[in-house]
């Protein structure tokens, strides 16, 4: 594939699978009820597809018509891969929907950018295989996936590997648990990132393992390795962790692709953008990306056309050479 030109990103995380959490029962605490009726009714993992083809299409035109230019797409589970197909759930699309999917993205003017979760708190996608995390199992099965994922997508530019919240706090509520750590986590990470660039894609990962081990990240982390730190409130304030991420990851030359979300606030994007662009290098500042984090249900089509809507806004916050 020819090297594509660098157009400033504005991306949408849409997913095609949102089993990225293991079952969680009587652990969520019984007072918390929004939470626990979110925990047992929509991020448990379910055996068969959840996603709505109409509102799909519906989200892809609304975000060609925003001028937006990049989907990164949750694969997951859903789809029946030729190497792995038992990991599947029931009505996963063929190869050669995906394939069809992904020529009627790019003729819209939207790069499909894979994203598989290999973080051990959100592969239950993986099936038997997140089971099996470190051994030598595990190393073939993601071996298999990333090589065929990249094909499929005619070797993406970038390739997302999730990385994210793999600690005992976000796992309290489940009831399987798995964390890496030290130098097991650094092997898994850079094994997984050497099999994308063996495809000849670029890994990107979501940076939060940054936020508590500073020295040991930027020790280790790869220039080479795509960056999203992500933070969904809208206050901006160095003495804020999440927020003082951006501003050391372009300190150390990392690029990036700030991420927010309508989680809690649409204002979380526009405020982003706002803050980014006037503290980071331009030629680190890759684009932005929006997280809405629900599956692509049409009960949930406002949450997604807020999510739009929100990037919109954080577009009038860029420079116009951007936008």
């Amino acid at each position: 594939m020819a090297e594509k030109t660098r157009e400033f990103i504005w991306a949408n995380l849409l997913h095609l699978s949102f089993d990225m959490w293991e079952e969680a029962t009587a652990r969520v605490p019984k007072d918390a009820d929004a939470r626990r009726r979110w925990v047992l009714n929509v991020r448990r993992a379910r055996p068969f597809l959840r996603f709505d083809e109409t509102l799909w299409t519906e989200l892809l035109e609304r975000m060609a018509a925003a001028g937006m230019n990049m989907v990164v797409l949750d694969l997951g589970d859903a789809v029946r891969y030729e190497s792995h197909p038992e990991i599947s759930v029931r009505n996963a699309w063929t190869p050669a929907k995906l394939r069809r999917e992904l020529a009627r993205m790019r003729a819209m003017g939207i790069e499909p950018i894979p994203k598989l979760n290999f973080s051990a708190c959100h592969d239950v996608w993986l099936g038997p295989y997140a089971r099996c995390v470190s051994t030598d199992a595990y190393y073939a099965v993601c071996r298999d996936l990333i090589a065929e994922v990249i094909a499929l997508f005619d070797r993406p530019r970038f390739f997302h590997l999730g990385m994210d919240e793999e600690t005992a706090g976000h796992q309290r509520f489940t009831d399987y648990v798995v964390i890496r750590q030290g130098r097991l986590w650094w092997h898994d990470f850079l094994f997984l990132a050497g099999q994308v660039e063996r495809g000849g894609a670029r890994p990107w990962i979501w940076s939060d393992y940054v936020w508590h081990h500073p020295e040991e990240f930027f020790r280790r982390m790869p220039k080479t390795v795509l960056q999203s730190n992500w933070y969904y409130g809208t206050e901006f304030r160095r003495g804020i962790n999440y927020v003082k991420a951006y501003l050391d990851l372009d300190a150390r030359g990392y690029e990036q692709v700030p991420t927010a979300s309508n989680w809690s606030s649409a204002e979380s994007f526009p405020n982003t953008v706002r803050y980014c662009v006037r503290r980071l290098a331009p030629e680190r500042l890759l684009g932005f990306m929006q997280t809405p984090w629900v599956p692509t249900l049409r009960a949930l089509r406002p949450r997604h056309v807020e999510a739009i809507e929100a990037v919109v806004k954080g577009m009038a916050h860029a420079p116009k050479a951007r936008r």
